[in-house]
């Protein structure tokens, strides 16, 4: 209210809020009661921008510490390279040599702070504004100008840009554009520590911006609930890409949201490369003496565009101005002049040695040739090569169910793998919704078999975390239905990763499904062909007791990401010999169920009993039999020699019609096998509705009803 009486600029503010704690802290005498009206006056009285500026720098406070006069020029080093860098990048621009680019002039403090206070061993997420991190941890310059410029000498083969690469090498892992899922890939490789017990903390970056983003409240409810050696370092820097701070929270601070989470947070002036790091060394410190977050709240600016071709037209001139003389190279190369530690000959040879490697490493790049596109090189990166190791079944068998072959899988794989961890909502004591991993705790421990809060993105992504600090994961939905909350990173993150920069995705999530139960709309779905259209997972579905067994055993083998499909109405209805000990089958191969000459039937989960019963019904009908059992890989060379031979095909799944499994299955075989068709390909599915509740409803909904009078019509034909 005082504030817009004395017509004082909403720019000013914080600078009045700095003022007001600094004379409060100076001022002993209790009679100026009203520290905010003496520091609107102060300002007035300053009457222009820069002298307020001017001001505020000047009281700046670079405390060294006990830091010697090379960690102190270090950090120098540290936080002018990255500087130099993106002056080059910005002429390249202007000259059309660089395409695109995302600055971070203004908030270098920060990464480079961050990046030095964590050993090199230890996992950084950054994101596209962090530089710092990048040069901070000596990746070769013309590694990096190679991956800006889409050349294979950089981490991603060209398949993706700027920042948005990971490399193991230098334990750095980068974003997706989606933002918020490397807070929770921070909570799985903070999780893989723990359990190591190596003392190691993570640091993971994000802007104010995705600060909105579930998955960032998700990862800090995780990491709080694990006492994860997290730090979540968020870039307050004024603006989602033209989105001021007032528009997209209503918190006064960031580090506000710590409270809620039973987290410690700090802010820290992001300008200020010693605060950083200073501060930063001593939570360090902490963190691995107490395990635990930090949420890091870090104040500063963005001085360009969210990239160059945006500009920064929305940002109000006076706040540009004030900002630039906070500028932390600047002032940061002012304050190390002042105290003795840099003379300007120094100066000038500092900047001229990493003004040589820019342009030696830029030449270097500009030689490299551009990449050549094959299909092959495309194709064999999509997944990450994995050699199946058969093991055979023993002789030992017992008759159990389905939902005993996945527990005994699981079980068995957890003694063969000890890094193993299998998360999900209530596995633990409870045993899961459907008990499969009863008793677990007792064998296994609490370490290994972990609760989750109710968060899927943020598990999927903690899974990931896992995976890229050396363990595999499994995750369990509690319903198929589910898992829509976790479809961004099992989409855009595992499936991904390794074709993008060959980073494995050792991750399976275990999907209860389908109907029969009379459970509704959202724990009856059968959802498989979300998933089959994305390039990257592979989708498992078994049918049987013995193959649940089997494939899902092979599934955690697998280094790639699966989708492992489990039909509930099959969990305690379906019984079968099943061996004892462990062993495996492959992915990709369909079971001939039953050999006939006039139809092929293709089916799997539970339309494969379907189809049997339907059979059984009609002994007249001499048919092959198909049972999938996985989706991706599809076993093609199975469907077409058995549709060759027949000349008629029938495809049932229980989903939906249209953009259902059955329809690429049905083009497919019209492309590949068509001179050899008596017959129209036939679909049956379910009906093009939500599933519903009522045994009636649900019966009519159900593919299972409307089977045999569409096989008897293409037998007909």
């Amino acid at each position: 209210m005082l504030i817009t009486l004395l017509g004082v600029k909403p720019c000013y503010h914080k600078c009045i809020d700095y003022f007001e704690n600094l004379i409060s802290k100076v001022i002993n005498n209790r009679k100026f009661c009203n520290i905010k009206s003496l520091c609107c006056y102060f300002f007035i009285l300053l009457g222009e921008l820069k002298n307020c500026a001017n001001l505020f720098v000047t009281i700046m406070n670079f405390d060294r510490k006990n830091l010697t006069n090379e960690q102190l020029l270090d950090l120098y080093k540290r936080i002018l390279k990255p500087r130099l860098i993106e002056e080059k990048m910005l002429i390249l621009i202007r000259q059309g040599k660089v395409s695109k680019w995302f600055s971070g002039i203004g908030q270098e403090a920060i990464a480079c702070g961050v990046t030095a206070v964590l050993d090199k061993d230890e996992y950084i997420l950054p994101m596209h504004r962090n530089l710092g991190v990048f040069t901070g941890r000596d990746i070769p310059l013309y590694r990096l100008f190679s991956q800006w410029q889409g050349k294979a000498n950089g981490f991603t083969k060209g398949r993706d840009r700027s920042f948005h690469f990971g490399t193991q090498e230098y334990k750095i892992i980068g974003m997706i554009s989606h933002l918020g899922p490397q807070m929770g890939i921070a909570d799985g490789i903070a999780l893989a520590n723990k359990l190591k017990k190596n003392g190691k903390v993570t640091a993971v970056f994000t802007g104010e911006g995705a600060t909105s983003e579930g998955d960032f409240h998700e990862a800090l409810n995780i990491a709080s609930v694990w006492e994860l050696p997290v730090m979540f370092v968020i870039e307050n820097n004024g603006y989602g890409l033209s989105t001021p701070t007032n528009e997209q929270y209503r918190c006064e601070n960031l580090a506000d949201r710590g409270i809620g989470y039973g987290m410690e947070s700090h802010i820290i002036d992001g300008n200020n490369i010693l605060e950083v790091f200073t501060k930063l060394s001593e939570l360090k410190a902490s963190m691995i003496e107490n395990p635990r977050p930090v949420l890091l709240e870090f104040k500063t600016f963005r001085m360009r565009g969210h990239e160059e071709a945006s500009g920064t037209k929305y940002v109000p001139q006076e706040l540009m101005d004030m900002w630039a003389i906070k500028d932390p190279v600047d002032n940061y190369r002012k304050f190390l002049s002042e105290a003795g530690v840099l003379t300007q000959e120094q100066d000038d040879e500092i900047r001229s040695e990493i003004k040589k490697e820019i342009d030696e490493n830029w030449a270097m790049v500009q030689a490299e040739p551009e990449i050549t596109a094959t299909y092959e090189e495309e194709l064999n990166d999509v997944y990450k090569p994995y050699d199946f190791e058969e093991v055979t079944p023993s002789d030992k068998k017992i008759n159990i169910r389905l939902i005993d072959a996945i527990s005994n899988s699981l079980k068995q794989s957890m003694e063969r793998h000890k890094n193993l961890v299998i998360m999900g909502q209530d596995i633990a004591e409870y045993g899961g919704a459907f008990k499969i991993t009863d008793g677990f705790v007792a064998q296994f421990g609490k370490e290994r078999i972990i609760n989750t809060p109710i968060c899927e993105s943020a598990v999927v992504s903690a899974g990931m975390g896992l995976s890229i600090n050396g363990h595999k994961a499994i995750v369990e939905m509690q319903f198929a239905d589910f898992v829509s909350t976790g479809f961004n990173p099992i989409v855009n993150l595992l499936a991904k990763s390794h074709y993008r920069w060959l980073e494995k995705a050792d991750v399976v999530v275990r999907m209860p499904c389908g109907g029969g139960t009379q459970a509704g709309p959202f724990h009856s779905q059968t959802n498989e062909a979300w998933f089959t259209k994305t390039p990257g997972l592979k989708v498992v579905y078994p049918a049987f007791p013995y193959d649940a067994k089997g494939l899902l055993n092979t599934s955690i083998n697998d280094p790639n990401p699966v989708l492992f499909f489990e039909h509930k109405l099959l969990y305690r209805s379906i019984y079968q010999d099943v061996p004892k000990d462990y062993y495996t089958l492959p992915l990709g191969k369909a079971s001939l169920l039953k050999e006939g000459k006039d139809v092929t039937i293709i089916a799997f989960g539970a339309a494969v009993h379907w189809a049997l019963e339907t059979l059984a019904k009609n002994p007249e009908i001499s048919a092959d039999l198909l049972d999938l059992r996985t989706l991706q890989p599809l076993d093609t060379e199975a469907i077409y020699a058995s549709v060759k031979k027949t000349g008629k095909a029938i495809i049932l799944q229980e989903d939906t019609m249209f953009g259902g499994v059955a329809s690429d299955i049905s083009a497919m075989i019209m492309e590949n096998c068509f001179e050899y068709l008596d017959g129209p390909v036939k679909r049956v599915s379910s009906l093009d509705s939500p599933i519903p509740f009522t045994k009636a409803l649900e019966d009519q909904f159900l593919s299972k009803g409307r089977f045999e009078e569409a096989l008897k019509e293409l037998m007909a034909y």
